[in-house]
């Protein structure tokens, strides 16, 4: 069984940045492609980021391309977002996920973090 724990938000002023991190243990996720996604209240859950296996290959949504970097270390089964140049609309609680279908482009995730908050003030 595969689980992941998200830890690295909080509250944080507009301009400013974060870096939430995902650790994932049970198994060796460098074959599952993975990302970060977000749900902010009242709205549905969007793609935010997402990296293949291996790391080569990367992804974002319009909303915060040139702002987010995803990043993994499979060697720690770990997955990152650097947030820079945080937005009030960036706020929203944030996920990591796997996908143990896909090894390129996370399509179909089946392994979800409890999330964690990023809270942006104006």
């Amino acid at each position: 069984q595969v689980q992941l724990v998200e830890s690295g938000g909080g509250l944080v002023q507009a301009g400013g940045s974060l870096r939430l991190s995902c650790a994932a243990s049970g198994r060796r996720l460098s074959s599952y492609a993975m990302g970060w996604f977000r749900q902010a209240p009242g709205k549905e859950r969007e793609f935010v980021a997402g990296i293949s296996g291996s790391g080569s290959s990367t992804r974002y949504a319009n909303s915060v391309k040139g702002r987010f970097a995803i990043s993994r270390e499979n060697a720690k089964n770990t997955v990152s977002l650097q947030m820079n140049s945080l937005k009030v609309e960036d706020t929203a609680v944030y996920y990591c996920a796997a996908d143990p279908y896909n090894s390129m482009v996370i399509r179909t995730p089946e392994y979800w973090g409890q999330g964690t908050q990023v809270t942006v003030s104006s």
